[in-house]
């Protein structure tokens, strides 16, 4: 595990609210898309991608990269974003989101961007995927260093296919298996406790032959541990149940799970109109935690 410094920290934060920052410019820019779930997941993509993966933006294939699966790909644009701001592409691209022709499909697709490992959209199959490919690395190599991140939603586990995945990796025992699950609460329908409860998530994994960690997803430093000690299990598969705030960073949205789906200009307007969001969102980032981004100075 590489242990991050204060200073280490804060540009991580930094980077993370530029991120949040491109979402929100991208979403308007596609007059589509999804808010909540990019916007709770920018500090793990930018902790993953700015510090703990092991990839090469200029050798998106080299073999001795981590791989990285979205299993939600609906909240492809924090990826985008992040992988813009890699050095993937140029930041620009962006703005194409959801265009014909566009790379950034509205679901990540295998082929059309290059970093992208899976295609994904049906919810449901990431996990699949990634068991798939940690158990085919595991085989080649039974002390493997290479790992396999997946990421899923919460609201996703309301998907058989997704227990039937975790099954297997508990019982291959694939230590090079690192699930971290975005537990917003919410999903398209409406809060998770409601539309289907999850609880007690942390021993239903247990059962499985997981290593479960519980942590706050916007703690960089708690998030950076979490995956160090992940990285340092043998015999089990790792699963960090990150908690979130949905929509984290513009407080006027956070929280509520009409913005799974809406972007800015087409959300609920009970809080802000919607010829609002937009300027408001963007206003809100750009001073989050009292920094200003270099378009503001």
């Amino acid at each position: 595990m590489y242990y991050l410094t204060d200073p280490e920290i804060k540009k991580l934060e930094n980077t993370a609210t530029e991120i949040r920052q491109s979402i929100i410019e991208m979403l308007i820019a596609a007059g589509s898309g999804h808010t909540a779930g990019p916007l709770d997941m920018a500090d793990i993509f930018t902790l993953l991608y700015f510090s703990v993966l092991k990839h090469d933006p200029k050798n998106p294939d080299w073999e001795d990269r981590d791989r990285l699966v979205l299993s939600a790909g609906h909240i492809c644009p924090v990826l985008y974003a992040t992988m813009a701001h890699a050095g993937y592409f140029d930041v620009e691209e962006l703005m194409t989101l959801r265009k014909f022709g566009s790379r950034l499909q509205g679901h990540p697709h295998r082929t059309a961007l290059p970093g992208i490992e899976n295609s994904s959209g049906p919810l449901g199959s990431g996990l699949s995927q990634a068991v798939g490919m940690a158990l085919a690395e595991r085989m080649d190599n039974p002390y493997t260093s290479k790992f396999v991140y997946c990421i899923t939603g919460d609201g996703e586990w309301d998907e058989g296919q997704m227990w039937e995945a975790a099954m297997l990796a508990g019982k291959e025992q694939l230590h090079n298996l690192v699930v971290i699950i975005d537990r917003n609460g919410i999903q398209i329908d409406g809060y998770t406790k409601d539309v289907m409860p999850l609880e007690s998530f942390r021993e239903k994994f247990e059962s499985f032959n997981f290593d479960v960690q519980e942590v706050d997803g916007h703690n960089i430093r708690m998030v950076n541990d979490a995956i160090g000690k992940a990285q340092s299990v043998y015999g089990q598969p790792s699963v960090i149940i990150a908690h979130t705030i949905s929509s984290k960073g513009v407080d006027v949205f956070e929280r509520d799970f009409r913005w799974h789906g809406n972007p800015p200009g087409k959300g609920p307007e009970d809080r802000v109109p919607k010829g609002d969001q937009a300027a408001v969102a963007l206003e809100k980032l750009r001073t989050l935690g009292g920094m200003i981004t270099p378009s503001d100075s």
